[in-house]
């Protein structure tokens, strides 16, 4: 048995038939990998250049995936956004950019509380789609296993169309214009990304008159991530490597363990150091220097550039007071992860209309402060995590494609926590790679 199973797991859904998710776990286990060993070490790699200070890290996508949402339509527009926002940072910025979307794995939400009471009426708490259903009703609020195996399903799929879409001409960069179509005549922010991309073409022409055509143009390499937070699957989907007997989580290019399951002692942390992918730990405002630092002892032992990255998620209001104790003590230990910044988890609040959003002044003032405390320090601002989706939904406000609280109704669609839209997230690329220019 893993050293990890013996551990107490937070967060765990509580299923009524435990034989029946032994079968499931079985089965998973025979299930072939949703990525490759070798392809989490290039992951790893290119991490160690944004540890470095030579590369930054753009990662984003849903805040829950859901089953309904694996069409192809749907993620061509999460990863055209991406695309959109890596080619701002990269050209704007003058800086490579490590593209990884929140996809392929992304179907389970830790939450505050079990359970959740509507008129009386107390269910327990969404815990997301690989564990059970959003409807509000006793049936659908079960944990069922059988919802691990359509989450292996809805990844593989969602896996095989960003690689073709990554890999098959769609990410061409001379689909600069293409990407933006159908979004310049009515966003302010399209009309910026349009004037970006005919210099994008211009530079490429230059380069084309002179015999160079690099490959890179072509091409664009997009790793997938989530948060390792239901076990059983996993421990599943832990695989040995043939080639050097370590093991690696299979699920996901990427991992990360969230800020309610990074208990030192706990499961989560133990699996995450016995496995050999790149790992993120998210650090909320009562993070310690000395917890910081323990998670380095733990997870990264042989201080390995690109093994560990620090996702912060603060808040706007306490990003400037918290964080630079942590990047001072860790940066005088000699260790070298990655720094992110999670500007979206830290500034949640409840509209009177009872919705859940966020305002984009406070994501960007959490972004500026994290970038401030980088330059005060001389270390490396190592990239952003956010929440986004490639639709035209209104569930954060303002933006430059001003959204007021009371448009939040008109495409509230998250299931659980309120993302970006196309428009604030072309925004937010741009003045990062404003505040990046400015180091």
């Amino acid at each position: 048995m893993p050293s990890w199973r013996a551990l107490p797991a937070a967060q765990q859904p509580e299923y009524p038939d435990q034989e029946a998710l032994a079968r499931v776990v079985t089965e998973l286990e025979s299930f072939p990998p949703l990525v490759f060993a070798g392809e989490c070490d290039q992951l790893r790699a290119r991490l160690g250049a944004v540890a470095r200070g030579e590369a930054f890290l753009l990662q984003g996508g849903d805040c829950a995936e859901s089953f309904d949402g694996v069409g192809a339509d749907d993620i061509r527009a999460k990863v055209k956004t991406l695309l959109q926002m890596g080619a701002v940072l990269t050209y704007a910025a003058s800086v490579p950019v490590v593209k990884v979307g929140r996809i392929a794995g992304q179907y389970s939400k830790p939450r505050s509380k079990p359970t959740e009471t509507r008129d009386g009426v107390t269910l327990p708490t969404y815990r997301g789609d690989s564990v059970n259903g959003f409807d509000f009703t006793e049936e659908a609020r079960v944990p069922d296993p059988e919802r691990l195996k359509r989450m292996y399903h809805a990844s593989a799929s969602t896996l095989n169309l960003v690689r073709a879409f990554t890999t098959g001409g769609y990410a061409d960069l001379r689909q600069v214009h293409a990407w933006n179509q159908d979004f310049v005549k009515s966003s302010p922010s399209g009309q910026r990304y349009e004037k970006l991309a005919r210099e994008i073409d211009n530079a490429m022409s230059f380069m084309r008159a002179c015999g160079a055509d690099p490959e890179e143009f072509r091409t664009v390499e997009f790793y997938a991530s989530h948060e390792a937070l239901l076990l059983d699957y996993e421990t599943a989907l832990t695989r040995t490597d043939s080639r050097t007997g370590h093991l690696y989580d299979v699920s996901g290019h990427m991992v990360w363990i969230g800020e309610r399951t990074r208990q030192m002692d706990g499961a989560h942390i133990e699996f995450a150091s016995k496995v050999r992918n790149p790992i993120g730990i998210k650090l909320g405002p009562t993070t310690t220097p000395e917890e910081a630092l323990e998670y380095i002892e733990r997870l990264d032992p042989e201080r390995e550039p690109g093994r560990l990255t620090f996702i912060v998620r603060m808040g706007a209001d306490k990003i400037r007071d918290r964080l630079p104790t942590l990047v001072e003590k860790v940066t005088a230990s000699g260790a070298q992860p990655v720094w992110v910044t999670d500007p979206m988890h830290g500034n949640t609040f409840e509209a009177a209309s009872g919705h859940k959003t966020r305002r984009f002044d406070d994501v960007l003032d959490e972004v500026k402060g994290f970038f401030e405390v980088h330059k005060e320090l001389g270390t490396h601002p190592g990239g952003i995590h956010v929440e986004l989706t490639g639709d035209d939904v209104t569930e954060c406000v303002g933006g430059g494609d001003e959204i007021f609280v009371d448009d939040l109704h008109q495409r509230y669609e998250t299931a659980c926590d309120p993302r970006l839209n196309r428009s604030q997230s072309l925004d937010l690329a741009f003045l990062v790679a404003e505040m990046y220019r400015g180091q």
